[in-house]
């Protein structure tokens, strides 16, 4: 598989390609996926990512957010890898941080457990929830262990049919292009338990698994369930 480093290299010419009308057209219709999603809709604390000029624009997303009266908390970097959110009140409350890029100025801190859906940016990602980052791991690091939904937005034309992941790499939840959702199937432990029983309960042999009544309950049981 081709390696993390010349996708992000691809990827980075095919965006600097992209008209710069042709960037704002894409840019809104994944604006417009995006708000007329029920995560969006329903979210009362929403983690936004503030995007640079190479990235889609959440600029609006986040004005959008702020009108409808959400919290909206934004990343800071700190040291190398270390990433917090912290809410803001308008766009005017963002000033150029460590790494060149918009930030908080404010100090009041959004803890993960308070945040209802996270939009995540990307270099690249496909459509079964796999994300490759420009190679900082700051995300991977601020998202790890947590439970809000995980939105990530993304060029139809940045998206790719697999990545190379590691252990580190975070699933997400929702993949958002320009035309579609994506929403991603993330088996919860009920769901896995069933597909222990569908598996045969760990037995080897189909044949010998499949004629035990409770593997055949359990198939009819998940296949309700999907």
């Amino acid at each position: 598989m081709t390696s993390k480093k010349a996708i992000r290299k691809e990827i980075a010419q095919l965006v600097k390609a992209m008209d710069p009308q042709e960037k704002k057209v894409s840019d809104a219709k994944i604006l417009h996926q995006v708000l007329g999603h029920p995560l969006f809709q329903e979210a009362k604390v929403l983690f936004c990512f503030v995007s640079t000029e190479r990235e889609i624009n959440t600029h609006p997303i986040i004005q959008e957010a702020l009108a409808q009266k959400k919290i909206v908390c934004v990343p800071k970097c700190f040291a190398y890898g270390v990433m917090k959110a912290y809410a803001i009140q308008s766009m005017d409350d963002l000033e150029p941080g460590k790494y060149g890029i918009l930030e908080p100025k404010m100090e009041t801190e959004i803890t993960p457990e308070k945040i209802d859906l996270a939009i995540i940016p990307c270099c690249a990602a496909t459509t079964d929830g796999k994300r490759l980052g420009y190679g900082g791991g700051f995300y991977d690091r601020y998202l790890a262990n947590t439970s809000f939904k995980k939105m990530v937005l993304c060029r139809q034309i940045c998206t790719k049919a697999d990545l190379p992941t590691e252990a580190t790499d975070i699933k997400m939840d929702l993949l958002v292009q320009e035309d579609a959702c994506f929403p991603i199937k993330n088996h919860t432990w009920d769901e896995s338990v069933w597909l222990f029983f569908l598996n045969g309960a760990g037995t080897r042999n189909w044949t010998t698994s499949w004629s035990l009544p409770w593997t055949r309950i359990a198939i009819i049981l998940y296949r309700h369930m999907l």
